[in-house]
């Protein structure tokens, strides 16, 4: 095959795949525009798109600045928004065809190799040895690569071990104090325990520092998780299911989701068409934290928001995730968080202003909180939210603050106060 016959097959795929993402025909004829100047340039200097590198990238861009400065005899106004312009077709083109973009940055020192080494090992105990979901591995491993690029001048080389010290690692911690709440500083100390503990059974730390790392204490049941009351659920459904546009329809059927079941973020998003059981009326809820599967029968609520979004919301894709996003590449949501934006602007909408967080989780503390006012069980509740054992779900206990309220004790006074 000739390199011309070649990039014309590139540029037919890429085309395809442009299509099939859900991409508009302007987009699809400029980002195929980019990847033939693109192409192009490689062959000027006879290097194969499966071999391109980030530097080509950063030649090719170095041109097409020159060329615009000579057409327009100035630079770019918005350098950035002209950059991603000029790179959105090329970086699909290597992504088509590499599979990977950008590729994995080579080691360029050996501290680094034994960093990148230590992170796959690391990745491998928590998926096969822990059993870790995927989310919860990748939320260690982010920490793991933090931690061990900011360490990595301590590196023994020659000996593939880390020289660590006890004042370093407080030294980190208190590094990342300065910009984290002390919740979010005692899971971090968590994760780098996790770490530490890896280390030392891999080999690389000579000894155990886990146990001897100081953590943030924080008092049980210290903080109450935010929630909205079953008023102000009615409210901020009914003003979302007056949006009848396709946007409107997947976030009404979310919203009916996250309040009749009180799921996660994470298993609204992994929901697919296979879980909706329409003949049995069921629905499997996929618990991501604890791999477990709960079928729970599918209520008309939840049933017809459904059906509306299939039927006159969602776009026509692969995919095989229920709620879809509604700009190219139309595919699921990446992960749970993707919802928190969404969840804030419907409450915001509804003009409902509760106190303390607003994201997907303020609907589940509230599912279970009308459970535990239902007399539902502590076991019965947390069989239903996914929970490992009920010492998880006792936390909603103080959200009920209507009956901690009825079996409260009046509070002594001394004789004559008022």
């Amino acid at each position: 095959m000739t390199p011309s016959s070649q990039d014309s097959r590139l540029l037919r795929d890429l085309r395809c795949y442009l299509q099939n993402e859900g991409y508009s025909t302007f987009s699809i004829e400029h980002q195929c525009s980019a990847a033939r100047l693109f192409l192009d340039y490689l062959a000027a200097r006879r290097i194969a798109v499966a071999a391109a590198q980030p530097p080509n990238i950063v030649m090719y861009m170095r041109r097409q600045l020159r060329d615009y400065r000579h057409r327009h005899g100035r630079k770019p106004g918005n350098r950035k928004g002209w950059r991603t312009w000029c790179t959105d077709g090329v970086i699909q083109l290597l992504r088509l065809t590499q599979g990977q973009w950008p590729p994995p940055r080579p080691a360029r020192t050996p501290a680094e190799a034994l960093a990148q080494a230590m992170c796959r090992d690391y990745r491998c105990w928590l998926s096969d040895r822990r059993g870790l979901a995927s989310c919860t591995v990748e939320g260690y491993l982010e920490e793991a690569e933090r931690f061990l690029a900011w360490c990595r001048p301590g590196h023994c080389e020659a000996e593939g071990q880390l020289d660590l010290s006890l004042a370093q690692i407080d030294q980190y911690l208190q590094e990342r104090a300065k910009r984290t709440r002390r919740t979010t500083l005692k899971k971090v100390s968590m994760r780098l325990c996790s770490l530490l503990r890896f280390l030392y059974r891999g080999g690389y730390l000579p000894t155990d520092l886990s146990a001897r790392v100081i953590k943030p204490t924080l008092y049980e049941y210290e903080s109450v998780p935010s929630v909205l009351r079953p008023e102000e659920i009615s409210k901020v459904l009914k003003i979302t299911r007056r949006d009848r546009s396709i946007r409107g329809r997947r976030d009404y059927a979310i919203l009916c989701l996250l309040a009749t079941y009180g799921m996660r973020a994470g298993e609204v998003v992994h929901l697919t068409l296979d879980d909706i059981d329409w003949r049995a009326e069921t629905i499997r809820i996929r618990h991501s934290k604890v791999r477990g599967v709960t079928v729970l029968p599918l209520l008309p609520n939840v049933g017809g928001a459904l059906l509306a979004y299939l039927r006159s919301g969602r776009p026509q894709t692969s995919s095989r995730e229920i709620f879809i996003r509604m700009s190219a590449p139309l595919r699921g949501f990446s992960r749970g968080s993707s919802l928190h934006a969404l969840v804030r602007r419907r409450i915001a909408v509804a003009g409902v202003r509760p106190a303390g967080k607003r994201g997907p989780h303020v609907f589940r503390h509230a599912h279970a909180v009308a459970l535990l006012r239902a007399a539902v069980t502590t076991k019965t509740i947390a069989d239903l939210l996914g929970h490992r054992g009920s010492r998880s779900t006792a936390i909603y206990l103080k959200l009920d603050t209507d009956e901690l309220r009825a079996v409260s004790l009046p509070l002594p006074t001394a004789e004559g106060a008022p």
